[in-house]
């Protein structure tokens, strides 16, 4: 029996169904995780993410995430879809200076209405947005379409779909929305120190390749050559301009 884990679960009041929710698995796989199986790094990292504590805390036995990462690396998830949403939420939800989002259409996140709300409530407690969409008429959009393989009038239709949902947080004060027109080769979501950096692979959709979750410590790290990335890119980028 994991005590620790149970414990954890106990007092953040979750269930073995919640967990299985948030990581895409069966409950009985939680329920034997408690029994005292240990789980995957993948899965013990997302577990001491959704709980906000140490891997070790959980499962002392286990290697301490440092010894098998990187300093300023907090985890690896091997897809986007396999990124709790409780993690997504905490980055946006927790940011109290800058939240920002570099993509070429975001629209998982657009069409998270819940999460267009966390966007709306931090901007009016003084946290400055800024929101990075590629532009729909830009080649580099049509090329990404064909990389993925779903083609460029799908992909710019998506931004698209993405710029109508977000359309309505360019009249909260905070917020500013651009269009890029560069190659991205990684899609770079921040909330203050945190980031969550989904790598783009050629013939791989985002949704299915790997996300870094990075914590900025200095300028030598690894979430400072995003942030550097995030800059330059919204240097170059034009303000949305809404049309009826």
């Amino acid at each position: 029996m994991n005590n620790n884990l149970r414990y954890a679960l106990a007092t953040a009041r979750l269930n073995t169904t919640d967990i299985a929710t948030a990581l895409a698995v069966d409950p009985k796989t939680v329920t034997r995780w408690i029994n005292g199986r240990t789980p995957y790094p993948r899965h013990r990292w997302a577990i001491a993410d959704l709980l906000h504590l140490d891997e070790s805390d959980l499962w002392p036995e286990a290697a301490p995430r440092h010894q098998a990462l990187a300093d300023g690396v907090q985890a690896i998830y091997p897809h986007r879809w396999a990124v709790p949403h409780t993690i997504w939420r905490n980055l946006f939800q927790q940011a109290s200076q800058e939240i920002g989002i570099l993509a070429y259409s975001a629209l998982f996140l657009a069409e998270d209405r819940g999460l267009l709300d966390i966007l709306t409530t931090r901007a009016g407690a003084g946290a400055k947005i800024r929101i990075l969409l590629g532009d729909p008429e830009g080649p580099e959009i049509a090329a990404r379409g064909v990389d993925e393989g779903i083609g460029s009038a799908v992909m710019a239709a998506r931004v698209k779909n993405a710029l109508m949902l977000y359309r309505p947080l360019l009249d909260v004060d905070g917020v500013e929305i651009r269009h890029h027109r560069t190659v991205l080769y990684s899609s770079i979501y921040r909330g203050d120190d945190e980031l969550l950096v989904n790598t783009h692979a050629y013939a791989t959709p985002a949704a299915n390749a790997p996300v870094i979750h990075l914590h900025h410590t200095d300028d030598q790290g690894p979430a400072d050559v995003y942030l550097t990335s995030f800059e330059r890119t919204w240097t170059s980028a034009q303000p949305y301009c809404d049309q009826p």
